[in-house]
């Protein structure tokens, strides 16, 4: 700014500390100083002029000018953002073998447990009105909400700690299996972070680059965060904002209200295997299923379109009828094990809440 002092500067002649007269000493270390905040100037200086000049690599240029042409971004800010951002191994050791990959007795011990139920019975607790508000808007249970905040942050407490910017840009440009997801998830981080006006460098989320309270992806965020705290901006930081943004994320996906989520099945039949790989969108009817073999062990209408999923317990595999919202919660990320954790999790909450009497 024009007639700011210079950097480093306080803006003033400098004053002999408590008003004794300036000696030969205390001029010379004066002197050291001065010296040494200009030789910091110049290595700041150089830090970022090395920083903004900073090769980058073809396939990272070429992104570049695909956000300058579909976004109008301008090149050179792009090109200082994205030399900020360091490649992280670990985050590709730790995305080649996700927890949801577990077999599912040992996923269900770690995200099913009396730690996660307390606190959930807690966080409903807290936020009862505010639950029960999102659930009439939106059409989906308070315990489902609150147990997928449960299983992806404890609802809160553990929302990552790598810098979104290191996450993507290194899946996107080093992770080959799902580079084009996470540079279609880059470019949505770079959207957001312009349309909010933050600091692309500072936001911090999980090793997939999810952002806040519910993990959203940048492209969800986008999409399905709402403001529902009403304070005019969609904070996943925030718990109202989380909880809107999950209930409204499952009711685009498709959430039937008072639907069942899964059936479990007393004998998956002959043909269990091959149904299990037709995959998790249902898509026969269940009478279809049951004359295939596969025979539910409790109620449940004949005309729902269902899917058999199969998940490995300690006493071997188990099967169940995936219903729509099963399917649903799915989409939120999309494994047996999570679908399984969510739902089992929600039905421990709901039975707290009931002997509580809350």
């Amino acid at each position: 700014m024009s007639g700011s002092p210079p950097i480093f500067s306080c803006g003033r002649e400098s004053v002999p500390e408590r008003g004794l007269p300036q000696t030969a000493t205390t001029a010379n270390s004066s002197t050291a100083r001065v010296v040494v905040f200009s030789l910091l100037l110049v290595l700041a200086q150089t830090i970022s002029i090395a920083e903004a000049q900073r090769s980058l690599s073809p396939e990272v240029e070429a992104f570049i000018g695909e956000m300058v042409q579909k976004h109008q971004f301008d090149p050179a800010v792009l090109r200082k953002v994205l030399a900020r951002a360091q490649p992280q191994p670990s985050i590709v050791r730790a995305i080649s073998a996700p927890s949801t990959a577990r077999p599912w007795h040992e996923f269900r011990s770690r995200n099913v447990d009396p730690a996660r139920i307390r606190g959930g019975v807690a966080f409903w607790r807290e936020h009862q009105a505010m639950l029960a508000s999102a659930s009439r808007e939106y059409g989906v249970p308070e315990e489902i909400i609150v147990a997928t905040l449960g299983i992806e942050t404890l609802y809160g407490r553990n929302t990552g700690k790598f810098r979104v910017l290191d996450a993507l840009t290194t899946l996107a440009f080093n992770y080959p299996p799902r580079a084009e997801l996470f540079r279609s998830e880059l470019e949505a981080y770079l959207l957001l972070v312009r349309e909010a006006a933050f600091d692309p460098g500072k936001t911090r989320g999980s090793y997939a680059g999810a952002i806040g309270i519910p993990q959203f992806l940048p492209s969800s965020y986008r999409r399905y965060a709402v403001d529902f705290d009403g304070d005019g901006k969609r904070d996943l930081g925030s718990v109202a904002d989380a909880v809107g943004s999950v209930a409204n994320y499952y009711r685009a996906h498709g959430w039937h209200s008072g639907g069942t989520v899964i059936v479990p099945v007393e004998e998956g039949g002959g043909e269990a295997d091959a149904l299990v790989e037709l995959g998790i969108r249902p898509q026969l009817k269940v009478a279809e299923l049951k004359l295939r073999g596969v025979r539910p062990a409790a109620p449940v209408e004949e005309g729902a379109l269902a899917a058999l999923i199969a998940a490995e317990t300690e006493s071997g595999r188990r099967y169940w009828l995936g219903l729509n919202n099963f399917y649903v919660i799915t989409r939120y990320n999309r494994s047996v094990n999570y679908a399984l954790a969510v739902h089992e999790l929600a039905a421990e909450l709901r039975a707290a809440m009931v002997r509580a009497g809350s």
